[in-house]
């Protein structure tokens, strides 16, 4: 019997989520936007405020769903994958109370305190902003200003690098946060790397299964300028590390993550781990409880053992399969409203030129498109506030995946922007010059 997925969310992780899931189930999705991508792929589609457990379990029921797949992290927080399960509709997804490993990062860092977690740097938490400004200007060093709730990606600010000590604390009092970690400023390279996880009651071995590692871009322009955003694209290599690593970073994050799993018998969905390269080893910049987003993007689209398969050991108490990757490299880039992220031109109407996309492929490498926060209506595409669409160039190296993503861009009308040097070879030298400057 073909499973029915359920998949919550509307934007661009989605979208590679609902490319992942069609071959093999049929495939109905909720999301508080209308994502053209995911609706073209989906039996159904349902506005539903993705925080909206009633409504979204209310649906699940209409329709049948017997596995769910939570994409954003909102929804976690909201208690949906509790919901759903307590409705009988396993979820790969955690509830909310492990989700917190990314909804609070006070708790995160007191958790892998506790459980002695590698990679962990020094911290404090405060509740008294006046506190954690009396200890910026007592530390002996930069710090990493973090609020301890959910900011999209947007919230941290780190001394040194993108605000003074005195902009730091200005920040804290303007804010208005309940609740900040101040840590040591980690220097070296940001990766990623994304995990399958299911809960321990339900299997003793193959309880997590890891995925290649794939580096963000977060600033806004290029150059590493600019603002932090949720995720300006992204590259993953055609083996598991990247082109600045060598195979122990890679095997020094995964034992991060098992020892993390190995703490959280219950934990089940994906553990997104980010992670430092630095002069002193791994260290843990975050923990997510979902996929990234833009790092399923790279991921999913190489991933040959079929999805369903994972989600359907995991809710049927086997072992998670071996996972089987195509040997090529991946190269993200998104499109993004003007002003985006500090003032986002939202309700713009755009224009996206699949078969642009579809013209970029090449003999030896394949473009895809990703919708995310558009809103799909009778007349055309508007953006939102965030994040437009994404291409995808896969290749047999990064070179030429990012030849083909770029050409691929060309489906961008006015009123977007780029961040062209992802995955350039320029860009990839300097990860791999700073990565040797560190390490002599």
């Amino acid at each position: 019997m073909s499973e029915t997925v359920l998949l919550v969310g509307g934007g661009g992780r989605e979208h590679a989520i609902a490319r992942a899931v069609v071959p093999d189930a049929d495939l109905y999705a909720c999301a508080s936007n209308r994502n053209p991508g995911i609706a073209e792929l989906a039996a159904e589609t349902r506005i539903v405020d993705e925080t909206d457990a009633e409504g979204i379990v209310a649906f699940a029921d209409d329709v049948g769903a017997t596995l769910a797949v939570v994409g954003p992290e909102s929804a976690l927080a909201a208690g949906v994958a509790d919901a759903l399960d307590d409705a009988g509709v396993y979820t790969f997804g955690p509830s909310a109370e492990a989700a917190r490993i990314e909804t609070d990062k006070a708790y995160q860092r007191r958790f892998m305190r506790e459980h002695g977690i590698p990679g962990c740097p020094d911290f404090e938490t405060f509740e008294d902003m006046d506190a954690a400004c009396d200890y910026i200007d007592a530390y002996d060093g930069d710090l990493a200003v973090k609020p301890a709730g959910l900011t999209g990606g947007k919230g941290v600010r780190v001394t040194g690098d993108q605000v003074t000590k005195a902009e730091a604390k200005a920040y804290l009092r303007d804010a208005d946060y309940d609740r900040v970690v101040l840590e040591e400023r980690l220097i070296g390279e940001e990766f990623t790397v994304q995990a399958f996880v299911a809960s321990e009651e339900r299997r003793s071995s193959g309880r997590i299964r890891t995925t290649p590692a794939v580096q963000d871009h977060k600033r806004a322009y290029e150059g590493d300028e600019g603002p932090n955003t949720g995720g300006m694209g992204s590259y993953s290599d055609a083996g598991s590390t990247l082109p600045f690593m060598n195979p122990g970073d890679y095997d020094e994050a995964v034992e991060v993550l098992e020892s993390t799993v190995d703490a959280l018998p219950d934990y089940k969905g994906v553990l997104y781990g980010q992670f430092m390269l630095t002069a002193d080893g791994v260290r843990v910049v975050e923990f997510n409880a979902r996929f990234g987003d833009p790092e399923a993007m790279n991921t999913l689209p190489v991933l040959e053992t079929p999805f369903c398969d994972v989600l359907t050991a995991a809710r049927d108490g086997d072992p998670l399969p071996e996972l089987d990757f195509d040997s090529q490299a991946t190269v993200c880039k998104y499109a993004v409203p003007a002003g985006y992220p500090t003032d986002p031109e939202a309700g713009a109407r755009i224009e996206v030129d699949e078969a642009s996309v579809a013209r970029a492929a090449t003999d030896d490498g394949d473009a895809l498109l990703f919708y995310a926060s558009v809103d799909a209506r009778e007349d055309g595409l508007y953006t939102t506030t965030s994040r437009a669409f994404a291409v995808v160039g896969l290749a047999e190296t990064i070179t030429d995946a990012e030849v083909i993503a770029e050409d691929a861009l060309a489906a961008a009308g006015e009123g977007l922007r780029i961040r062209h040097d992802i995955g350039t070879p320029d860009l990839v030298q300097r990860r791999i010059d700073h990565v040797a400057q560190l390490r002599d």
